[in-house]
Formats: C-alpha cells, structure tokens, sequence
C-alpha cells in the first residue's frame, strides 16, 4: 500500500535526509520524498499498520532534520 503524506522541509538536503530516515524505518517497503512538491510518498510493507509506521517515520525524520514536519 502507498500513501502521500504533506511535509514541511526547509532544504533540498534536509529532504534526501528524510528520504533516508524513512527507508531505514521498519515496516516501509520504500519513500520518496519530492522537495518541490513537499510530498512524501511511503510505501508499506505487506501487513504493516500506516498510522504506526508513520509515527516511527517521523520520529526516526526527527532525529536527521529536527525542524522537519510530516502531516500524518
């Protein structure tokens, strides 16, 4: 399952360092962040709670880029 989430990120980097966080979360199959469009799209393992997961991202987004926001 694919979902697109709103972001707020001040840089193109911050936005690659998001990306990043958020594949290394557990139960995200793959993320893509689009810094122009401030989008995040994250694809969920099969069987995976988004909500949950969600709340791993951001957190895990917090610890790279502490000024970030993911409108869940």
């Amino acid at each position: 399952m694919k979902k697109t989430y709103k972001i707020d990120v001040d840089c193109a980097n911050c936005a690659n360092k998001m990306e990043e966080a958020a594949k290394k979360t557990a139960g995200v199959k793959d993320a893509t962040v689009n810094f122009m469009a401030l989008k995040m799209i994250v694809e969920f393992e099969e069987g995976q709670d988004a909500k949950s997961v969600m709340k791993e991202v951001l957190k895990n987004c917090k610890k790279v880029e502490d000024d970030c926001e993911i409108y869940l």
